[in-house]
Order: C-alpha cells, then sequence, then structure tokens
C-alpha cells in the first residue's frame, strides 16, 4: 500500500491548477507558484504515486455534442444489478450514483432532446420509478475541491 501524505499547500496550489487546466505545462505551473520545473514535477509525481491524482481528463460541451438536454433522475428500484447494467450501457447516462432514502439511485443524463429523454425514461420504466429534473442551467460545475 502506497504511503498518503496530506497534500500541503503547494501541492493545493498544482492540483487546483491542474484541474483548471490538465495540460498546464510544467513550466508554467512553476511560474504560477514560484518553483523550479524539477521541483513541480517531482511534487505531481509524488501526487501520482499516492493515488491522490488519479487522472487526467479533456472536458466536452455537451450542447455541442448533440447532448444540450441534461438532466437528473432520481431512480427506485429493487432490480439494482440489472438496472446499473442497463445504466452502463446508455449513451444517456453519464453518471450514476447509489443514493440513501426514499430512492436508491441519482443519474446525471445527457440526451438530444426532449423526446429522446422521454424515450430514455420509458426504457427505464421496466427497472421501477423515477423522477426527473431538468438542468436549466449550471451555476456551479466541476469545481476544483481546492
Amino acid at each position: 500500500m502506497r504511503e498518503t501524505a496530506k497534500p500541503d499547500d503547494t501541492d493545493r496550489k498544482i492540483m487546483n491548477l491542474l484541474h483548471t487546466n490538465a495540460r498546464m505545462p510544467v513550466a508554467e505551473i512553476g511560474r504560477h507558484i514560484s518553483m523550479t520545473q524539477p521541483a513541480v514535477r517531482e511534487r505531481i509525481q509524488k501526487l501520482e504515486e499516492q493515488g491522490i491524482i488519479t487522472a487526467y481528463k479533456a472536458k466536452f460541451d455537451p450542447g455541442k455534442l448533440d447532448r444540450g438536454i441534461q438532466a437528473f433522475m432520481l431512480f427506485k428500484t429493487v432490480k439494482c444489478r440489472e438496472f446499473v447494467r442497463y445504466c452502463e450501457s446508455s449513451p444517456e447516462v453519464a453518471e450514476l450514483y447509489r443514493i440513501s432514502g426514499e430512492f436508491n439511485y441519482l443519474l446525471k443524463t445527457r440526451s438530444e432532446s426532449m423526446e429522446s429523454l422521454a424515450a430514455f425514461q420509458d426504457a427505464m420504466m421496466v427497472y421501477g420509478v423515477s423522477n426527473t429534473l431538468i438542468i436549466m442551467h449550471a451555476h456551479v460545475e466541476d469545481k476544483s475541491p481546492f
């Protein structure tokens, strides 16, 4: 098991910059936080080795990919395994969480249109019942934890 030290303020600054732009060159990160490239590279490598930094990802605009209708769906089912498999294979499902309370799943969906969202809801009815909340505007999204 990897030894994990808590990130210090400098590590958090590096992670915040990488969260904003995962392709930011190490030299530019160093300029932002007044550190040399080797020192920044060493800190990033340490954060990766400790499993704190787990991935570098591209972010896409769903609206430009014909997935502009976004919604949260609360879902209640007793067919959990089948429902999860269905969600894993469905292009509409962007995120799926197991939750507590009256409903047992929370989904974030992305659909081409209201009609395709309705068709997706209809297809899910075999697994249980849902409550859908259309996202009208995202005020805060993918916020850095720092």
